[in-house]
């Protein structure tokens, strides 16, 4: 077969040519598009469980003026904190599902300066979106929103821009890390893990931390630049507070960030929490001279004796709660400069990702129950 010709007697076509004729004719077919599938999931009346649903939904144009319209190329799937929701006053009959996204600018609305139709962007959706993630085109104000670096895939720049953003402000804003500082990251082989691992590694950091099975442990042992330690804490025998008194010479971590803790005695704990994750009297004796405690539990418990030890070594504890930059208007510079500096340190090399095979949107339904339950350990990501 000889090479394609262009209109009107014109040369060959060259490959990029190609590839913008595809790429038009992929935004013309999205922009053309009436109605579409989208997740959704639905609240039990009567306990705590949720169902996820597919509904057909309009493909709305671009109203508001701040707004683009993303043809989605690909959506991580992240445990939805219902909890927060409620307290909130978010919950709906049906919610969207799906908020980690990449794809490429359809459309802007009229006061949209930082983006233009075919840009590639990636962000993440809002709490009170009423557009899913898991859907072919979504609506997004443009301040949530990167442009996506070039040589980063659609599923790279999805799976990575929460756990990013988490790692960000677990070590950047609540623990001040620097160079030379000892840091302990539970569950390290975690998606969470993984990149606070990497990002504590680039910035000079000594690293410590735990797996929960003997696949997490070698995969951490591969790590490069390698881990100081790794804690074996599958068996319920380790000791986490002597392992990290041992490794820094008795002094202590600067920086903790847990998966995690148990809050009360033995009797009182399931079996698997008892087993893997460590007591907060453990942390709290493990903690260096003004040491940063970052912790992901959200209703932790301090005894006053707990406060008092906490006191004498000038140390803090804070929360680490990511939505906070998409509840506070105040933030959104930080925000956004945040995103833009994780998608240069995916881009550059210094976050890799350990995402799963990519899915289809049909299978997101079983993805994301699965995701929900917490059973899944590396990123899933809906590929479109």
């Amino acid at each position: 077969m000889g090479a394609a010709l262009g209109p009107a007697g014109a040369g060959p076509l060259q490959k990029d040519s190609k590839v913008a004729v595809g790429k038009t004719q992929a935004v013309g077919a999205a922009r053309r598009q009436v109605t579409m599938k989208g997740l959704y999931f639905q609240k039990s009346s009567t306990n705590e469980e949720i169902t996820f649903v597919f509904q057909e939904r309009e493909n709305l144009p671009v109203i508001e003026d701040y707004y683009v319209k993303v043809q989605v190329k690909a959506c991580a799937l992240s445990q939805i904190n219902t909890k927060l929701l409620a307290e909130m006053k978010m919950e709906k009959d049906f919610f969207p599902v799906g908020r980690e996204i990449a794809g490429i600018v359809l459309d802007v609305g009229s006061k949209v300066s930082f983006f233009q139709p075919d840009d590639e962007v990636v962000g993440i959706l809002p709490l009170d979106s009423e557009d899913p993630g898991l859907c072919e085109v979504v609506r997004v104000h443009e301040h949530y929103l990167v442009h996506k670096p070039e040589k980063v895939t659609w599923t790279e720049a999805a799976g990575t821009i929460r756990d990013g953003v988490r790692a960000y402000t677990a070590l950047h804003y609540l623990s001040h890390l620097s160079p030379g500082k000892s840091v302990l990251i539970m569950d390290g082989a975690s998606a969470l893990g993984m990149t606070a691992i990497q990002l504590a590694h680039h910035r000079g950091a000594k690293v410590i931390s735990t797996a929960g099975s003997l696949e997490d442990k070698q995969c951490l042992e591969r790590l490069r630049p390698s881990i100081a330690r790794v804690i074996d804490v599958s068996n319920g025998k380790a000791h986490v507070a002597e392992s990290c008194l041992e490794e820094t010479g008795g002094l202590g971590v600067d920086i903790v960030l847990d998966a995690g803790v148990r809050l009360y005695s033995k009797d009182d704990e399931p079996a698997v929490k008892l087993q893997l994750l460590p007591h907060k009297h453990d942390i709290i004796t493990l903690l260096g001279v003004g040491g940063h405690w970052v912790t992901t539990e959200e209703n932790l418990q301090l005894d006053p004796p707990d406060s008092h030890c906490l006191f004498l070594k000038g140390a803090t504890v804070a929360f680490l709660n990511d939505e906070v930059w998409n509840l506070s208007n105040v933030q959104q510079g930080k925000y956004l400069c945040i995103l833009k500096d994780v998608m240069e340190k995916l881009s550059g090399g210094v976050f890799r990702p350990q995402l799963d095979e990519p899915i289809p949107l049909y299978e997101a339904k079983v993805s994301m129950e699965v995701v929900q339950k917490n059973q899944g350990r590396k990123k899933q990501v809906v590929q479109f």
